[in-house]
Order: C-alpha cells, then structure tokens, then sequence
C-alpha cells in the first residue's frame, strides 16, 4: 500500500500526509520531514540537470520495504510529488496516484498562487480530504483491473468465441503539447514503445502490428496513459 505522501516546493513541503493507520510515517518528525524533503528535492533535481540521466522516478531504501516514487509537476518549476510505498502496490498504480493527485492539487489552489507560496502550509491542509478520496478512487480502479483479467481468463478458458473489438479501431491521441519523457510516468519497455508510437493517425491495431504485440496490451496501456491525462481515444 501507499504509505506517505509529500508534496514538494523548492525542497520545502507544502503537504505531507500519512496514508496508513498502522505504520508511523518516515516524514512524522518536523525536522525530519523538512529535511528528506530538501535532500530529496535536490537528489531529484540533480539528475534532471543531466540530460543523458534524466529525473529520479524510483528509490528502494535498503532498511525497510518500502520504495519512494517521484513525480515532477510539468507546469510547475521545482514542484515534487513523492510517495513512499510497499512491495504490496505497483509502481504504474502509484504513479497514476501522484498523476492524479498533482493534477487536483494544480486545479484547486492554482498554479499562479503555488508558485507564489509565502510558506504557510496550512492553507493547503483542505487538500487531505481529496488524497484520500483520490487514494479509495485508486483502489477501486485497481480492484476493477483485476477483477476484469480475472472474467477475461475465464472466458479464454473457456474458448468462448469473441466479436472483434471496437477499440481495435480507437486512434490515440495526445491531449497536452508539451513533449514529456515517457521513462518520468510508466514503466516497461513495452509502454515507453506504445507512447512513442502515438501520432494522431495510427490506430490501436496499427500500433500493435508495428510493435509485434497484442492488441490488448496496447490498449491496456493507453488506458492508463488515459488516467494519466496524456491522451484520448477516438
């Protein structure tokens, strides 16, 4: 499960959250809390300043079990979205989470007001509400994944023959302008090959053909660049 979150600016936090009833959080100090949040800002942004790098999206930290995911917001000049996570949860889930998170975030208190922050965290408080209704939310999508491979495996089993999907036909297409490093968001060759295939023009089944892979995978993953905000199908 998702185990913290901290929401970083210029190396201060404006938010931090603890997401389990069970465990005490790594970010529960004051000082420690300010701290990691300056030391992993800047560990973040150290590797953005080399281009052959590129930004930190994961940390395993060698004493516990649990793994730290990073998300730079695109808008928003030194703003970090950091969650510490279990070997319970996927990276592709947690990093749909921040995703969503740093999307709500931007749409309730602003760029422009984020951007000028004086330093009063509390003003953002409001804002850990929606995490957790943004964490339930992302439960329930995972839930809903599983549950949907489960009925599609039975049916395999099953050999119940299958009208050809409509989605076959869908044509992704990105839905922001400006170029972004798909390595920063998923994970796996396989989603970093479909998101460089992506132009306007060739449809799920073309990029599969291309790819040599399943259509159904494809699709799966334009799914999550879906929940992500980065495309469209039509």
């Amino acid at each position: 499960m998702i185990r913290d979150l901290v929401i970083i600016k210029d190396g201060v936090p404006l938010l931090s959250k603890n997401l389990s009833n069970y465990e005490k959080s790594v970010f529960a100090e004051e000082n420690d809390l300010i701290m990691l949040s300056g030391f992993f800002s800047a560990l973040n942004s150290f590797g953005s300043q080399f281009k052959n790098l590129g930004s930190i999206s994961e940390l395993k930290l060698s004493n516990s079990n649990l793994k730290l995911s990073f998300l730079n917001d695109m808008n928003i000049q030194n703003m970090v979205y950091l969650a510490t996570y279990d070997e319970n949860s996927d990276s592709v889930d947690v990093k749909r989470f921040l995703n969503n998170v740093s999307h709500d975030f931007t749409t309730r208190f602003g760029a422009d007001q984020i951007k000028k922050w004086a330093g009063r965290r509390e003003i953002f408080e409001s804002f850990e509400e929606i995490v957790d209704e943004l964490l339930e939310e992302d439960g329930e999508d995972h839930k809903n994944y599983i549950n949907n491979n489960y009925i599609q495996n039975l049916d395999s089993e099953q050999e119940v023959p299958q009208k050809y999907p409509n989605y076959y036909g869908y044509i992704p297409r990105f839905k922001i302008s400006t170029k972004i490093n798909p390595e920063n968001y998923l994970t796996g060759d396989s989603a970093h090959h479909v998101f460089n295939k992506i132009d306007g023009i060739k449809s799920i089944s073309q990029i599969a053909e291309e790819l040599d892979m399943e259509k159904e995978r494809v699709y799966a993953i334009c799914k999550n660049l879906i929940k992500f905000g980065f495309i469209s199908l039509s």
